[in-house]
C-alpha cells in the first residue's frame, strides 16, 4: 500500500467517521435534547418525539442515496461526498446553536426536525460514496480488506461521541450539562468539518470513474438504468431483502440494543453500562479488517452466512449470559419464584403504547402495566372464570383490580403494596444492579462476541453489494438498497424489539427478531445471493 493509497483510505474514513459521530450524538443525548427543544409537551412524549427525530434521520437516508447516488454516477465519487459532509456537518453544527423550546417556541423542534432530515439525506449519499471510492482505487483481491477501513468508522464514530460526551459530563456536572453542556459536542463538529474537508479536498476523483468518462460509459441516466432494468432490480431485491437485513439487524443489536438491555431491563448504571460497551468496541474495531481480508480469500459469502449462522445460534444465550453476570440476583429471583399474570385472554390488551396516549383500565392490563413498568419478566396463564386478574409470585397470589372501579385509589394502594412486599420476600431486585454483583470482565468479553458478529459480517456484505453492479451505475445502485435495509430493519429494531417484549412479557423475546431475520437471511443468501470476489469491478 503506497502512501497515496494510504491518502485515499484515510480521506474516506476519517470524514465517515465525522458524520457517524454527527449522528450518534442524537440518539446519546436524546434526554438533554428532549428537555430542551420539546419542553411544552409533557416529559415523556418530548422523549418520544426526540426519538422520532432520530428515525427521521433514518427514514431519509434511501432518499439521501437516491438523491447522492445519482450525483455520483453523474459527476463523480470524490464532489458527491464533498457536498454530502458539508451537509452533515452543518446542520450538526446548526443543532448546536438552535434556540430552546423556551425561547422560540415551536419553532424548536420544527428546527430540530428539520436538520435531522438533513442528516440523514447526508449520511445516505455519504457513507456509499465512500465505500465506493476506497473500492475503486482498490487492487484486485484487496476490496474488501481496504473498505473495511471505512466500515469500521461506524464504530469510531460512536467511540469518539462518547469520548466527548462522557469526559464533559463529568467535568461539568449533570445540571450544566443538561442546560447548555450537551451543546458543545455539536458546535466543535465544525471543526470536524473543516479538517474532513481539507482532506478530501486533497485526494483525486475514482480511478475506475475516471476511466469510465474517458471511455465513453459513464450513465447519462443512473436513476432510469437502474430503476427500469430488470435485471439491477433483481439485484437490489437480492441486496434488500436476502443479504443485508441480517447485517443490519446484528450491528444495531451490538451496537443498540445491548446498551438498552443493559440500563433499562438488567438496571446497570448508565456510565458503567457505557464503559463496558465502549471496551468492547475498541476489542472488535480491528477485526472489521480481519474479516474483510478473509473475504477476499476465501469468498464473501461463506464468511457473512457464518456470521448469520453464528448471530442465530448464540444472540439469545449472550443475553442471557450477560442477565447472569450483571444482574444474578434477578436471574435467582426469577428461577426461584417466576411471576406468572392469571387472567381472563379478553380482559387482556398488548402493552405497548409508544406515545403514552393508551388507557389501560381492565384488571388484566393493570396488573400487566405495573409489571411491565418494573422491566420483570412475566409469564401469562389464561383462566376463564378469574373475573379479576391476579399475579402470581412463586407461591403467592395478589389480587388485581380494575382501574375504572370506584374505589380504584385504595384497591391500587393495597395492590402496589402487596406486589412490592411478594417482589421483596421473593428476593427481586427493585433498585439499580448492585455493583459489587457484577462481573464486568465477563460482560466485557460476552459483548465482544456480540459486536464480533457485526465485523464478520459487515465488510463481506457491503463489499458485494457493490461489486454487484457495474461502474456507471454503482453509487446509485448501491447505496439505495443499503440504506433502505440500515433504515427499516436496523433503525427499527429497537421499537420492535420492545414492542415484542410489552406484548409477551418475555424479556428475551424481542431477541427473536433478530434471530429470525438472521437465520432467513442465512437461508436466502445461500439461494439467491451470488459470489462476488472475483468479477470484474468495472462490470459489476
Amino acid at each position: 500500500m503506497t502512501d497515496k493509497d494510504r491518502r485515499v483510505i484515510l480521506g474516506a474514513s476519517l470524514g465517515t467517521i465525522f458524520e457517524f459521530y454527527d449522528f450518534f450524538l442524537i440518539g446519546l443525548l436524546a434526554t438533554e435534547i428532549a428537555k430542551t427543544f420539546f419542553s411544552g409537551v409533557n416529559p415523556t412524549a418530548g422523549f418520544i418525539f426526540t426519538l422520532l427525530g432520530f428515525a427521521a434521520g433514518f427514514m431519509l437516508r434511501p432518499f439521501g442515496a437516491i438523491i447522492f447516488g445519482r450525483l455520483g454516477d453523474l459527476v463523480g465519487r470524490k464532489y458527491t461526498f464533498l457536498v454530502t459532509i458539508m451537509l452533515m456537518g452543518l446542520s450538526t453544527f446548526v443543532i448546536g446553536l438552535l434556540p430552546a423550546y423556551a425561547t422560540i417556541g415551536i419553532a424548536a423542534p420544527v428546527g430540530f426536525i428539520g436538520m435531522r432530515m438533513l442528516q440523514g439525506l447526508a449520511l445516505g449519499g455519504e457513507f456509499g460514496g465512500a465505500m465506493i471510492y476506497v473500492a475503486e482505487h482498490a487492487p484486485p483481491g484487496k476490496r474488501a480488506a481496504w473498505t473495511a477501513w471505512v466500515i469500521l468508522t461506524a464504530a469510531l464514530g460512536f467511540l469518539l461521541a462518547v469520548a466527548v460526551i462522557i469526559p464533559l459530563r463529568l467535568s461539568i456536572g449533570t445540571d450544566a450539562f443538561t442546560l447548555w453542556g450537551w451543546r458543545i459536542p455539536f458546535v466543535i463538529s465544525i471543526v470536524l468539518l473543516g479538517i474532513s474537508l481539507w482532506i478530501r479536498l486533497r485526494l483525486d476523483e475514482s480511478p475506475e470513474f475516471n476511466r469510465m468518462k474517458a471511455e465513453g460509459r459513464a450513465s447519462k441516466a443512473p436513476l432510469s438504468e437502474t430503476f427500469k432494468n430488470w435485471s439491477n432490480v433483481k439485484l437490489i431485491l437480492v441486496g434488500a431483502l436476502c443479504i443485508l437485513p441480517a447485517q443490519a439487524v446484528i450491528w444495531y443489536t451490538g451496537q443498540f440494543y445491548s446498551l438498552f438491555f443493559l440500563t433499562k431491563v438488567l438496571r446497570v448504571e448508565n456510565l458503567t453500562a457505557n464503559y463496558m460497551l465502549i471496551a468492547a468496541t475498541i476489542i472488535t474495531t480491528p477485526l472489521y479488517v480481519v474479516f474483510g481480508s478473509l473475504s477476499d480469500k476465501i469468498g464473501r459469502r461463506r464468511v457473512y452466512v457464518t456470521g448469520y449462522l453464528l448471530a442465530a445460534l448464540l444472540t439469545i444465550p449472550i443475553f442471557k449470559g450477560m442477565t447472569h453476570y450483571a444482574n444474578p440476583a434477578l436471574e435467582r429471583a426469577q428461577l426461584a419464584a417466576p411471576i406468572t399474570i392469571i387472567a381472563a385472554p379478553e380482559d387482556c390488551s398488548v402493552q405497548f403504547n409508544p406515545l403514552g396516549t393508551s388507557k389501560f383500565t381492565s384488571s388484566c392490563d393493570v396488573v400487566t402495566d405495573a409489571l411491565a413498568k418494573l422491566g420483570l419478566n412475566y409469564g401469562t396463564q389464561n383462566s376463564a372464570s378469574a373475573s379479576v386478574a391476579q399475579v402470581k409470585i412463586g407461591d403467592r397470589l395478589i389480587r388485581g383490580y380494575a382501574a375504572g372501579a370506584t374505589d380504584a385509589v385504595a384497591e391500587k394502594g393495597r395492590f402496589d403494596a402487596e406486589l412490592k412486599a411478594a417482589l421483596n420476600d421473593n428476593k427481586y431486585p427493585l433498585g439499580a444492579a448492585a455493583s459489587e454483583d457484577i462481573n464486568a470482565p465477563v460482560i466485557v468479553l460476552l459483548l465482544s462476541v456480540l459486536l464480533s458478529f457485526g465485523t464478520i459480517t459487515f465488510a463481506p456484505t457491503t463489499t458485494s453489494l457493490l461489486e454487484m453492479f457495474p461502474s456507471r451505475i454503482r453509487y446509485t445502485a448501491m447505496s439505495f438498497p443499503y440504506h433502505m435495509s440500515a433504515a427499516w430493519f436496523g433503525g427499527f429494531l429497537p421499537a420492535t424489539a420492545f414492542a415484542i417484549v410489552a406484548a409477551t412479557g418475555n424479556i428475551y423475546s424481542g431477541l427473536y427478531y433478530p434471530v429470525c431475520i438472521s437465520a432467513g437471511c442465512m437461508v436466502l443468501s445461500l439461494i439467491f445471493a451470488r459470489e462476488t470476489k472475483d468479477i470484474d469491478i468495472s462490470r459489476g
